[in-house]
């Protein structure tokens, strides 16, 4: 494995005539007794507002599943929700943005970098590309101070360089391109997902409530956006392939001496939005921390030994680490593989856990 190094980055001093932009007033519609029956984004995109706006149907319903529209006042995410006569409908537009991300001081460490690529070991915490609520003091930002103007621009000015990410609360490797060559080979290799190649590989390691009755299987599940909770998606037919091979790697007795928790390799065939958390909680084996998928599981605190509460209570995240990445070069055609170590909070939680197997 490559030596890492940790770099603080530069940053560019703001411009003194920036303002913070403020939220447009939402748009309010009442749905005719003949558009009753009609889909939810279509109708949106139908009205003189959102085409005076520039909102394409495909915006629309980015806004709809983001939580901008509301329905006789409760906030609706399906795009594809049928409308009844006189249904109420209020669009929030949200403020534009600064199209273009600033270069920040921010520590990155580097596992692996050419003049195509570089392989960063992300810590929990840091937000991958700016989104609302992050528009600054992400990866992007590291990376645009890092490799200036030499950073890709294929996958739009938001996210340079940018072909998978992980979670903010998720530890591990992550692959950036530097130019377009590379990212385009490196986008072409993760919509394919190694399935032309054995030479790619994604695992992570999951510390995960409860032990799974097989050693190993594989969870072919859809993933889809939570019809109720913007924040959430879920196994649903309506969803995108989404393809998990796991194996459990240790398993874990609480106080009682009786197996509360396991953990478990996933190695990932497709890469769909918080796919190994929704895949194992739909398992019934979700993610310790995971208080978005793992709510349910709070109860199962106590059966930890007073070290392992300890640790679990600091933790303040899913227990989820990408400790493998394995890739042909795009452009050069060099295997290359990487691995990473539990970061520091998850080998605490390790070193508290009884180990049975």
């Amino acid at each position: 494995m490559a030596k890492k190094k940790t770099k603080d980055l530069e940053t560019p001093a703001p411009e003194a005539h920036e303002a913070p932009a403020e939220e447009s007033a939402p748009f309010h519609f009442t749905v005719a007794d003949e558009e009753a029956g009609e889909r939810l984004d279509r109708f949106l995109a139908s009205r003189p507002e959102a085409r005076e706006a520039s909102l394409s149907r495909t915006r629309l319903k980015s806004l709809i599943e983001e939580g901008a529209v509301t329905l006789d006042g409760a906030p609706v995410l399906d795009a594809g929700i049928k409308l009844r006569s006189g249904g109420r409908i209020a669009l929030t537009v949200p403020p534009a943005i600064d199209p273009l991300p600033r270069g920040e001081k921010l520590p990155l460490t580097i596992v692996y970098e050419d003049a195509d690529l570089i392989v960063i070991d992300k810590p929990a915490g840091l937000v991958v590309h700016p989104a609302p609520g992050h528009e600054s003091g992400t990866l992007v930002n590291a990376l645009i101070a890092h490799c200036g103007e030499a950073l890709s621009g294929i996958g739009g000015v938001r996210r340079p360089g940018i072909v998978h990410r992980l979670d903010k609360d998720t530890s591990g490797l992550l692959v950036v391109a530097k130019n377009d060559r590379a990212h385009q080979g490196l986008a072409a290799l993760f919509a394919d997902h190694g399935r032309s190649t054995k030479d790619f590989t994604r695992d992570y390691l999951a510390f995960a409530w409860g032990v799974p009755r097989d050693p190993s299987g594989t969870i072919d599940a859809p993933i889809f956006r939570h019809k109720t909770d913007r924040e959430k998606m879920a196994v649903s037919p309506r969803g995108r392939e989404a393809i998990t091979h796991w194996e459990v790697l240790e398993t874990f007795a609480g106080h009682s001496g009786q197996p509360v928790a396991s953990l478990i390799r996933c190695s990932l065939e497709t890469g769909r939005t918080h796919q190994i958390r929704v895949h194992l909680a739909h398992l019934g084996h979700p993610l310790l921390g995971d208080t978005l998928y793992g709510s349910g599981f709070k109860t199962k605190l106590s059966l930890l030994s007073p070290a392992a509460q300890a640790e679990l209570g600091s933790l303040r995240r899913q227990a989820l680490h990408a400790a493998v990445l394995g890739f042909a070069h795009p452009v050069t055609g060099k295997k290359l593989r990487f691995e990473s170590a539990l970061p520091e909070d998850l080998r605490r939680l390790h070193a508290s856990l009884e180990v049975t197997k």
